[in-house]
């Protein structure tokens, strides 16, 4: 396990609280990891363009959780919906085994370590399926 929590993966999940929570939210999503337990609610408010232009979070999860929402925070603003998702599918496709492509997203290789420890995944995909998510809300919300 010390493999696993690396100085990187430690690093990380130190930062986690440096995005607090948004106080005027566009969108609120809030999930929980049933395997782990692991909780995170997401705010965001998307702009004209389509594209994130504010997020917070509030992440409870372990070390790895903490350093995927802080990888999420640091990388979403002037995103959209397409490249959120995009994201997501391939950060979930590498840690299972079923693609070999992390996510374009500066840090994001000090999850690869990961892969081995699929009891880890959920908490590790839950920041940017949570994001994912609200980002879908806010654009359908737009789109009224």
């Amino acid at each position: 396990m010390s493999e696993l929590y690396s100085l990187d993966i430690l690093r990380l999940a130190a930062d986690a609280g440096a995005t607090a929570r948004l106080e005027s939210p566009q969108v609120t999503v809030e999930r929980r990891s049933p395997t782990c337990g692991s909780r995170v609610a997401v705010d965001l408010i998307l702009g004209a363009d389509g594209r994130v232009a504010a997020f917070g979070h509030e992440i409870r999860a372990c070390a790895l959780g903490q350093a995927a929402a802080t990888l999420v925070a640091r990388n979403i603003i002037g995103t959209d919906l397409a490249e959120i998702e995009a994201a997501r599918d391939a950060l979930t496709a590498y840690l299972s085994g079923q693609g070999e492509t992390l996510p374009d997203w500066p840090g994001v290789d000090a999850l690869a370590r990961a892969r081995p420890y699929p009891a880890r995944h959920p908490s590790i995909r839950l920041s940017i399926e949570a994001a994912a998510e609200a980002a879908r809300i806010a654009e359908t919300v737009e789109r009224r």
